[in-house]
């Protein structure tokens, strides 16, 4: 198990993922395709030729996944209860197909359950940069984290 106990976690601690990931094509277009999101900006080559950003855009959900994703291996991999939320959910830069994602995680805030006093709230601060270290996503999670079995 990779991820961390409610209770090995502080806040203000600071991931820097290992895992990158070079997003595709096909990762976009088969991500849009899949949630019915018939979006020109996706999936029309010629028509966002002529747009501000000159070539489709990467699907912001699908981002917004991958972010998550990215940080699960370090932070909740097998000790996540589940996911209450994300909050403040931002896209400041587009991610284009080839770009490489790198992302980030810091330990906003924790407090205890008060419902369930084998588990704590946590909440992620995640941010995610291209290959260029412009941040193009981030959001802030919140989860229900089990703590070290007694």
């Amino acid at each position: 198990m990779a991820g961390l106990w409610f209770d090995e976690l502080t806040i203000g601690d600071t991931f820097d993922h290992a895992i990158r990931r070079t997003v595709t094509e096909t990762d976009n277009v088969l991500f849009t395709a899949m949630t019915h999101n018939p979006a020109q900006l996706h999936l029309d080559e010629n028509h966002m030729e002529s747009s501000h950003f000159g070539a489709r855009i990467v699907n912001s959900a699908f981002t917004l996944g991958l972010m998550v994703g990215i940080s699960v291996g370090d932070t909740t991999l097998g000790t996540a209860v589940a996911n209450l939320g994300w909050d403040e959910v931002r896209f400041p830069a587009p991610v284009f197909h080839g770009d490489t994602i790198r992302v980030t995680t810091e330990v906003i805030d924790l407090r205890d359950s008060r419902s369930r006093p084998d588990q704590g709230i946590v909440t992620f601060l995640h941010r995610a940069f291209n290959q260029n270290d412009v941040l193009v996503a981030s959001c802030k999670r919140t989860g229900l984290q089990r703590r070290r079995p007694q």
